[in-house]
């Protein structure tokens, strides 16, 4: 289930994740989340190819809609396991009032208030293949070049925050990592 929210981002209802996301797609809940590890490195993932929307497509390490009553810390400690079979910690909080509306490719339409987090690894990764194809680890700078590059290679949430997700990252060690 996820939670659907009015225009000012209060909860209005709850209705399942399988109808929510269609050609018209009512505003609910959801986040991503951007992960580093102990070198300051970021994470990206591609999206399994068996994904109902943007398969295949680079973005931020997971994404989730919490569920009724939870709480985005949990929601994202959940997502997390689930997608990458990781612990995190240290979850911040870094774009609280995100949101966007987007259309695949195949019609499906995202209505999201979507706050960005950004946590920090304290496991090893081990991948769930139908959520996440690929993994890499990358620099703020490298993938803000590449998103650049090459937009229609990223999911339109991560083109969209990015640019206001930098300023959380300057001067850490995240931003001067190199690729890997």
């Amino acid at each position: 289930m996820v939670v659907l929210v009015d225009n000012e981002g209060s909860p209005v209802g709850v209705q399942s994740k399988e109808s929510v996301h269609g050609v018209s797609t009512p505003r609910h809940l959801a986040f991503s989340c951007h992960v580093i590890d102990a070198e300051g490195r970021l994470l990206v993932t591609r999206r399994a190819l068996g994904k109902r929307t943007w398969p295949g497509v680079w973005t931020n390490a997971f994404c989730g809609h919490p569920g009724p009553g939870e709480t985005f810390e949990d929601a994202v400690r959940r997502r997390a396991a689930f997608e990458l079979g990781l612990t995190v910690d240290s979850i911040v909080c870094a774009l609280p009032d995100f949101g966007y509306v987007a259309r695949d490719a195949s019609g499906i339409e995202e209505n999201e208030d979507c706050p960005v987090f950004i946590a920090k690894a304290v496991s090893s990764l081990a991948p769930n293949p139908a959520e996440v194809a690929e993994i890499q680890w990358t620099s703020v700078s490298a993938l803000s070049t590449a998103t650049k590059a090459a937009p229609w290679a990223f999911s339109p949430w991560l083109i969209e925050h990015l640019p206001g997700l930098v300023s959380h990252f300057s001067g850490a060690d995240v931003e001067s990592s190199r690729d890997v």
